[in-house]
């Protein structure tokens, strides 16, 4: 093929991302990299510290009097309303005297500089009518906490009778661990005031038109005076969808109260104590099945540490429940939410949403069955996989898209699975401290956001009189590429070099009432927006062709670099420059709604997804059984993410979802005290991965024959959230090698995160 048959960077080309250059050479600009203006001001939140109370004296005269303080704020001082709740329940204020958990915001200070501000804050006297408060599940329980939003149950079929009537029953509780986001790149904002009520606000944000309407809210001004700005984040996962909201708001506050502009930056402390973080739950299961490992009937209870307020947990336990089967079919079955209160800062929304906790839970049922019955969990999933079109979900959804079969199939004839698991069974076999395991589990996501009116994206796209391409849409880059996937569109929608396409900052101003970047649907929402809009031009242009030329439409084709009019070729800057002298619109606004998805929560049945995307990892370890500690040997990974828009931008997505699982099953672990206060608030405490966690073999493919039936941008899948739950292999692997102390007799049931004190404590138990 001549380089002029083709063009460059179209989509399924493995195209670089836009700004990794610019990444690994420091030049990408970040909002704190912002050149401020002049006279900018800094902001810092003074915290609560106590987890609950009611604050019955507020001293800030020595705060007013240190050096450098301009404004000090406090609920009283905000115009608007006072709450950033983002589900519309008004139980999230900004600044509040009713403490619900260490960390809390009271007030902040605004100063020249923000080490001035942060030491500032230190001056406050905060006198406090102190009660008990409840940290974790099973206190907030027994205390008799309320539930922040309304629970929810998934049912198909008659569960108790099926469990009472099963030939095997087996009733157990498992705990799973949150995380914190660690993103590289914290909250920031930097606000800035504009003649009469305008605020321009710069963020790193995942949700630019929620933070729109919470700034505006505090403010008490219309969303039209706020515009929300973001090029780029350092990383989000989750953690800036609604984050971010406290502050911009608090940022667009001072800047309105000192009319001058205000940045906020907290420190890596203040940001993760105050900050959301992923749900950690408690999950009982009572599971029938027959002596042939098929499950017969499943009820579980899923109760999840929410925090203070409701945040985003509603739709997170309901996504737990919604994946809580995973791949397999549960004849009868009863799952129900516990979304529960806590005086802890409030959990959101963390890659996968609440599906890696619903889908953890499958397995450990998988792994039940397996040992009770002595067979390889591979032959338990198998018995129990989706077929295809036949089966339903529990929120009754058929599944008409199941690849599970083949991709398990392929991944375990290229992991050579069959004869690793004999060589890990012969290596313990031998005894020793070094114990190894191996496992290959599935995935199987829906993808869509199940708040159903999140499903549409704008976009707009320019094409100037030069032949150069300025695109815009509703989507948020985080380092995932979803600029790059949707300019690579446009690109080929209209024959161009990528290289034409000029990637600009997503902007309220722009694209309005966007969803949040989240639920993996960024690619399949503004792609499509995008390329609709490209599409709309190209019609005018194929109009304007077929008049100046006398031809019929479908004689005029967009060629790589060029236009052929009849039997004419003409340059595509040529084109482009005929048809603004012909005065063709040259600009065109696009939108996209997911179609033939709907949800009715109060009957919990529906089609929330639009469609479902596969995976499947073969993970062996080995584990020290005097320290407890692990490692990841070898992993082999087969995903699914349909024809692929950029196969290197996915294959990235995919190997960094399964390390930053890895630690949220291994390592991450969020620790408490007595009095409330979260002990792993820094990297010093909190552990993540590091390079050398990695698996030491690590092969990932793509499943390069799936193409997606539904008609999403270019028969692509989603492919952020589904590969997190890969490892959950990992941890399955490392309970095989715990259960190898005792021979197999029975399911390890190790909670999660598997640290080595976890591990250590379940081999110690096993060997009685």
């Amino acid at each position: 093929m001549k380089d002029s048959d083709r063009i460059t960077g179209a989509a399924h080309d493995s195209v670089i991302h836009d700004s990794a250059v610019k990444h690994v050479t420091g030049r990408a600009e970040y909002t704190d990299d912002i050149t401020e203006p002049m006279g900018c001001l800094h902001a810092y939140i003074g915290t609560a510290t106590v987890a609950k109370g009611r604050v019955t004296a507020l001293d800030l005269s020595a705060v007013r009097a240190a050096p450098g303080v301009i404004a000090v704020l406090t609920e009283d001082d905000i115009p608007g309303r006072n709450d950033i709740s983002p589900t519309g329940l008004n139980d999230e204020p900004i600044f509040s005297r009713d403490v619900q958990f260490h960390g809390q915001p009271i007030f902040a200070v605004v100063a020249e500089t923000r080490d001035l501000a942060r030491r500032a804050c230190t001056l406050a006297k905060v006198t406090y009518d102190q009660t008990p408060h409840a940290t974790d599940i099973d206190a907030a329980e027994a205390a008799g906490y309320p539930d922040v939003t309304a629970p929810l149950t998934l049912a198909r079929g008659d569960a108790q009778s099926a469990l009472a009537n099963a030939p095997h029953r087996i009733q157990g509780r498992m705990r799973v661990g949150g995380q914190d986001h660690m993103y590289l790149e914290g909250q920031i904002a930097l606000a800035i005031p504009g003649e009469d009520d305008e605020m321009t606000v710069f963020a790193s944000t995942q949700h630019p038109s929620e933070a729109q309407h919470m700034v505006a809210h505090a403010l008490g001004v219309p969303f039209n005076a706020v515009v929300m700005n973001v090029r780029r984040m350092g990383g989000g996962f989750g953690g800036k969808e609604t984050q971010m909201n406290l502050f911009c708001a608090v940022s667009a506050l001072a800047a309105r109260a000192t009319g001058r502009a205000v940045k906020l930056r907290p420190d890596r402390d203040q940001d993760m104590e105050i900050t959301g973080k992923r749900h950690d739950f408690r999950i009982d299961y009572d599971l029938g099945f027959d002596d042939a490992g098929r499950i017969l009937a499943v009820d579980g209870l899923f109760a999840a540490r929410c925090g203070w307020s409701s945040d985003l947990s509603g739709p997170v336990t309901d996504r737990a429940l919604f994946h809580a089967d995973n791949a397999y079919y549960y004849p009868d079955v009863r799952l129900r939410s516990r979304p529960i209160q806590t005086n802890t800062v409030s959990n959101t929304a963390f890659r996968g949403f609440g599906g890696p906790q619903g889908l953890i839970a499958a397995e450990r049922m998988i792994e039940e069955i397996a040992y009770a019955l002595g067979r390889d969990p591979l032959d338990v999933r198998r018995a129990n996989f989706y077929r295809e079109g036949a089966d339903m979900t529990p929120y009754h959804q058929q599944v008409t898209d199941n690849i599970l079969t083949r991709l398990v199939d392929e991944l375990e004839a290229s992991s050579d699975y069959q004869a690793r698991r004999k060589a890990v069974l012969d290596f313990n076999a031998q005894g020793g401290v070094i114990r190894k395991g191996i496992a290959l589990t599935p995935v199987k996501f829906g993808i869509s956001f199940t708040a159903t009116w999140y499903n549409q994206a704008g976009a707009l796209v320019h094409v100037y009189s030069d032949g150069s391409v300025h695109l815009n849409h509703g989507g948020t880059e985080m380092g995932q590429g979803l600029f790059t996937k949707v300019a690579q569109v446009v690109a080929e929608a209209f024959q161009v070099d990528l290289s034409r396409i000029k990637i600009t900052k997503t902007t309220t101003e722009k694209v309005p009432n966007t969803s949040a970047t989240a639920a993996s649907s960024g690619s399949d929402l503004n792609g499509m927006a995008a390329l609709n809009a490209a599409e709309q031009i190209k019609a005018r242009l194929v109009g304007f062709a077929a008049d100046k030329w006398g031809v019929a439409e479908d004689a005029v084709q967009f060629l790589p670099g060029r236009v052929a009019v009849g039997a004419e070729i003409v340059p595509w800057d040529d084109f482009i420059k005929a048809a603004y002298m012909a005065r063709v619109q040259l600009s065109a606004a696009g939108f996209y709604k997911t179609p033939d998805i709907h949800w009715d929560r109060t009957k919990g049945q529906g089609r929330p997804f639009y469609y479902f995307a596969y995976g499947a990892a073969c993970s062996e370890v080995s584990v020290d059984t005097l320290t407890g500690e692990s490692r990841v040997d070898r992993v082999d990974v087969l995903h699914d993410v349909g024809r692929s828009l950029n196969p290197a931008l996915d294959l990235g997505q995919v190997e960094g979802a399964f390390v930053q699982g890895m630690g949220w099953l291994t390592s991450e672990e969020l620790v408490w005290d007595d009095a409330g206060r979260l002990r792993t608030h820094a990297p010093s405490t909190y552990k993540i991965p590091l390079a050398s966690d990695r698996p030491r073999i690590f092969n990932v493919e793509l499943a390069e024959w799936s193409v997606n039936p539904e008609r999403t941008i270019k028969r692509s899948k989603a492919v952020g959230e589904p590969p997190f739950m890969l490892p959950v292999s990992v941890f399955e692997a490392i309970g095989m090698a715990v259960a190898s102390v005792a021979d197999y007799r029975e399911c390890p049931r190790l909670d999660a995160p598997a640290t080595p004190e976890t591990v250590l404590m379940a081999v110690e138990r096993l060997r009685g």
